[in-house]
């Protein structure tokens, strides 16, 4: 603050005596050129210094001198010249006033307009000069060093990229050329950089110039122009980076528009085949607000990014419950970092099997909202361990269920997946058999609810992590079959769904998601094996290991509109499924407690056996595997 108060009281000195000069010059130009002019020198140096008193006023009051005139942009200029114009102009006047003013007004406004062109001359030069100098540096020191960049897109943000590279000595890039698909654009330069045609041939141009890397610099980018760019520059075998905004902290896919533009890698998320989904509305938003919201398996992937939209929407009070304290430490220390005492956080460890320590915990805190995200939810260990599937999933639900009955809870969501659409699998079958605990309730003055979505993106267990350490130790990548397909969203996406149709709920409802089309696993794999620099079955290689334990080629449709009602979000529906009766998932329940009470079976045939009576739709994944040729949701993805 005080270097800036140095160099603004310099710069106005600067500016007063250099304005000062040029007026009494053009003055003394006007009088010589003038036969009618009478008036003594002494008048101009007055009116001189009135007109320099209104200018640095009208400056001051438009903080001009608060820029560094090196980096101005044309605002800063613009900034400039309104203020000398109003300067001047209530200089002029107050000059007239006082008949300071030489004999002919016009005089006075064309010299105070000369002196405003030579300031603004003056300060174009300097940053002229400022830039030819770094870029002469940028340029030519280290340039061995610096790797060069070919940059897509001839806009003003392909622009500011290149500027930031151009006159910064410290940067590691150096611009080759642009790339365009604008004909205005295509053979001009941009910064001094000539702008190339996309069209015109030019992977194989770029294989001919010292280019390194390339650089996307688009505004707006959506998922298939994304992959429309990738699969044209990626046969130049260049690694490829995009100009875009950083993402928010602790989100996965989530970006942060309030920072400014950084280079980042592709993201298998940008590859999406439909751009990020949003649902949380300002409503839902408020309904948050002030609320005891419990949370249990708060540590896991979705219970944590729940967790962490809950806080952003200021709750009177968040508790985090889960099993296992690693993954509910590291959420504390992140949320208490990041809001200190203005959220009032409170993390409990303990099962919800365990029906007394949920008691204990519902009576304590009186939780208004339960999002019940705690769940076993590996298909193969769950195909192994299917007791534990019953106890954790099942039987954990039924008992959270039931103490949110007991203690008033306002609203109960219960996290659910398309796995439990005609489930092939125990972990499936378990989490349709939490839909009718919750469905069965609908009577209840607790209002119930299930969210039913596909795989996440990033997840822990997901197949995306899997492939990052398959190819970073040189692969191969293994799918369990190159046809499998799988519907696919982010976890924020996830998240945000879970709290739209937390505050939409009424009683009962199961919502799904319009998640658009399936994603190909094989492709999925090929794209993160380009994303890394390498090429498919060359640099590392993809095979097939035989589908896992119940596991199915495709996952069923979510939406089918004969079964579904809108909602005022046209991406969230809910599915019309005649519910159980209480008293016959109460006798189910009975069923299953006696099965965990007296089995000690290692494996799961039992389980298997009582979860095909009680659902319905539970198939055996080679019944339905056998049809899957004919599936609707795999025609779609072979279309």
């Amino acid at each position: 603050m005080h270097k800036l108060r140095n160099r603004s009281h310099a710069l106005i000195l600067i500016d007063a005596l250099a304005f000062f000069a040029v007026y009494i010059v053009s003055a003394i130009v006007a009088q010589q050129s003038s036969t009618s002019l009478d008036r003594s020198f002494i008048n101009y140096f007055i009116n001189a210094s009135m007109l320099i008193v209104c200018v640095l006023i009208a400056r001051l009051a438009f903080s001009v001198y608060r820029n560094v005139w090196r980096y101005a942009n044309s605002r800063a200029y613009l900034l400039m010249v309104i203020s000398d114009a109003i300067g001047g102009g209530v200089g002029i006047v107050c000059c007239y006033l006082l008949q300071f003013t030489p004999l002919k007004p016009y005089l006075g406004i064309w010299q105070s307009i000369s002196c405003v062109a030579c300031f603004t001359l003056a300060a174009l030069s300097m940053r002229f000069v400022y830039q030819q100098r770094y870029r002469h540096l940028n340029m030519s020191l280290d340039t061995i060093h610096k790797a060069g960049i070919a940059i897509v897109g001839a806009g003003n943000t392909g622009a500011t990229l290149a500027e930031d590279l151009l006159y910064t000595s410290k940067s590691r890039y150096k611009p080759i050329c642009f790339i365009d698909v604008s004909k205005e654009k295509i053979g001009s330069k941009v910064c001094g950089v000539p702008v190339l045609s996309e069209e015109d041939r030019i992977v194989d141009k770029l294989k001919s110039m010292p280019v390194q890397e390339i650089i996307i610099a688009l505004p707006e980018l959506d998922n298939e122009s994304t992959k429309r760019l990738l699969d044209i520059y990626r046969e130049t075998g260049l690694p490829i980076k995009i100009y875009d905004f950083p993402f928010k902290e602790n989100s996965s896919t989530e970006q942060d528009t309030s920072g400014k533009r950084q280079l980042r890698e592709i993201r298998i998320e940008d590859l999406l085949f439909r751009d990020s989904l949003k649902f949380v509305s300002s409503e839902a938003d408020d309904y948050y607000r002030d609320k005891v919201i419990l949370v249990t398996g708060g540590g896991g992937s979705i219970g944590s990014e729940l967790c962490r939209q809950i806080a952003k929407r200021g709750p009177k009070k968040l508790i985090v419950f889960d099993i296992y304290e690693n993954n509910a430490y590291d959420l504390e220390q992140e949320l208490r970092r990041k809001y200190g005492d203005k959220l009032d956080l409170n993390v409990e460890i303990g099962s919800v099997r365990d029906t007394k320590r949920l008691d204990a915990l519902f009576a304590y805190y009186r939780p208004q909202i339960v999002f019940h995200a705690a769940a076993h939810k590996h298909v193969p260990l769950m195909e192994h361990s299917g007791l534990e599937a019953i106890k954790n999933n099942v039987l954990g639900t039924y008992k959270t269920a039931n103490a949110a009955e007991k203690y008033g809870v306002e609203k109960f969501i219960l996290i659910s997946t398309d796995k439990a659409v005609n489930p092939t699998n125990i972990m499936g079958a378990t989490k349709r058999m939490c839909e009718m605990v919750i469905q069965c309730r609908a009577n209840s003055k607790t209002s119930f609810a299930a969210v039913r979505f596909g795989n996440v993106l990033g997840s822990n267990g997901s197949v995306i992590p899997l492939f990052k350490r398959q190819i970073e130790a040189g692969g191969p990548i293994t799918v369990t079959d190159k046809r499998i397909i799988r519907y696919f969203m982010t976890i924020p996406e996830a998240s945000q769904l879970v709290m739209q149709a937390g505050a939409m709920a009424k009683s009962g409802e199961l919502f799904v998601l319009d998640m658009g089309k399936p994603v190909k696993i094989l492709e999925l794999a090929e794209n993160m094996i380009r994303l890394s620099g390498l090429v498919p079955y060359e640099d590392i290689d993809i095979i097939e290991v035989g589908l896992r334990p119940g596991e199915k080629l495709y996952e069923e449709l979510l939406i089918k509109t004969e079964e579904l009602s809108k909602t005022d979000n046209n991406l969230i529906f809910i599915e019309h499924d005649a519910p159980h009766s209480r008293d016959e998932m109460e006798q189910n329940i009975a069923k299953l407690r006696e099965l965990c009470e007296v089995n000690r079976e290692i494996g799961s045939k039992a389980v298997k056996d009582i979860l095909h009576e009680m659902v319905p739709t539970y198939h055996s994944p080679e019944e339905v595997n056998s049809s899957a040729e004919n599936a609707q949701e795999m025609k779609a993805v072979m279309r």
